[in-house]
């Protein structure tokens, strides 16, 4: 039986770049994507061989939005994957999308070509917090882009939401929720705005032009978020991730329990035979190092068992049902006390986790404090 791991494509093109994001992207590169697409085949070319024994269980479009770039690129790389690799038909294979990059036209395409996972980042739903965050879409266009979405095929919809924006209260919070969840997505994601050094966000703060919102208030909104998605039938299943029933994400859980998976793109990173190892960042001299047969990669860190133990617990906290000790123990041979026994009591003891049938899990109050915990199993 072939062992299961996951692919991860990134892809950078943005066509702007947004006041709060962090993450490897870019804007005015679009004349890159030619010479992209036929490095991202160069690279995924070299674990044809690596991976025959292998089946790919999900696949992962990030960026950077994907949905920004033309859906020939999309599908063209995904019909070379189907080729050079074991996709089995039952694969989740998503994508990353942002509003006013779609038409009903690219999502048909989308749909045709085997992609049955859309991820949209709607953020906000008042224009002006849009604004704010220094995204290019309206809330009009998001709610016209789910419609179409569904109209071409696709089911299972996810929504990104942020919340602790400057200038967002909760009544905002509250209706941002409540107006995705009426558009019938199956997914929501809501994160707490981090605001991230190198950032515009990071400068306006240093200016005095943008206050953070307090602590108390993000938490809050963090609550709400549980109690309305919760009444609305979504599961809690993961920290910052809702799911109606069937509905999780396959692609992230392989994070969130360790699992393998190779990232490929710029700034790509992989988990594979016990190695975390991370891509040229820079798209342009990604493209060249892939061109020239060079070196692609840019980090290496082997994960020794210690690591893999400890890093088995983290990630696996994330997760509302928590680390099972019967996984542990199949994983690492030996028992989750044994190893952690006296970070679990000392965390027992101030309420931020707890033991619940054969999984150790955060309490309400560790949801609150989860970095607190993490700490304790470094």
């Amino acid at each position: 039986m072939s062992r299961e791991i996951s692919l991860y494509i990134h892809i950078p093109f943005c066509k702007s770049k947004c006041n709060y994001c962090d993450f490897n992207s870019f804007s005015g590169i679009d004349y890159l994507a030619d010479d992209y697409f036929k490095a991202l085949k160069l690279e995924a070319g070299k674990y044809v061989d690596e991976l025959r024994d292998y089946h790919i269980g999900t696949i992962f479009f990030g960026g950077g939005t994907p949905s920004y770039v033309n859906h020939r690129y999309i599908s063209g790389f995904l019909s070379f994957l189907r080729e050079a690799f074991s996709i089995g038909p039952d694969a989740e294979i998503s994508l990353e999308a942002n509003p006013g990059t779609l038409t009903f036209e690219n999502l048909k395409k989308y749909v045709d070509c085997g992609i049955n996972r859309l991820s949209i980042g709607v953020q906000a739903c008042q224009n002006e917090l849009l604004k704010t965050l220094g995204r290019i879409h309206t809330i009009e266009e998001f709610k016209e882009n789910i419609g179409l979405a569904f109209r071409a095929g696709f089911t299972n919809i996810n929504a990104d939401l942020i919340f602790g924006i400057p200038g967002q209260n909760r009544s905002h919070w509250l209706e941002s929720l409540r107006q995705v969840v009426d558009t019938g997505v199956k997914h929501i994601s809501c994160y707490s705005l981090t605001i991230e050094e190198g950032t515009p966000f990071w400068e306006m703060v240093n200016e005095k032009k943008l206050v953070p919102v307090e602590d108390e208030l993000d938490r809050k909104m963090y609550h709400d978020a549980l109690k309305f998605l919760s009444g609305r039938g979504f599961e809690h299943y993961e920290i910052s991730n809702f799911a109606m029933p069937g509905y999780r994400c396959r692609h992230n859980l392989v994070y969130w329990k360790c699992n393998e998976y190779i990232g490929l793109g710029a700034g790509a990173h992989s988990y594979y035979k016990n190695c975390r190892y991370a891509n040229e960042r820079d798209p342009k001299r990604y493209i060249n190092l892939l061109k020239s047969e060079k070196d692609h990669v840019t980090e290496r860190h082997d994960i020794d068992r210690q690591e893999a133990m400890s890093e088995f617990m983290i990630m696996g906290l994330r997760l509302i049902e928590g680390v099972s000790e019967e996984s542990f123990r199949e994983r690492f041979g030996t028992d989750l006390y044994d190893v952690f026994g006296d970070a679990i009591e000392r965390l027992t003891g101030r309420n931020l986790i707890e033991k619940k049938g054969n999984f150790i899990r955060l309490t309400e109050k560790g949801l609150d404090l989860a970095n607190q915990a993490f700490i304790e199993f470094i």
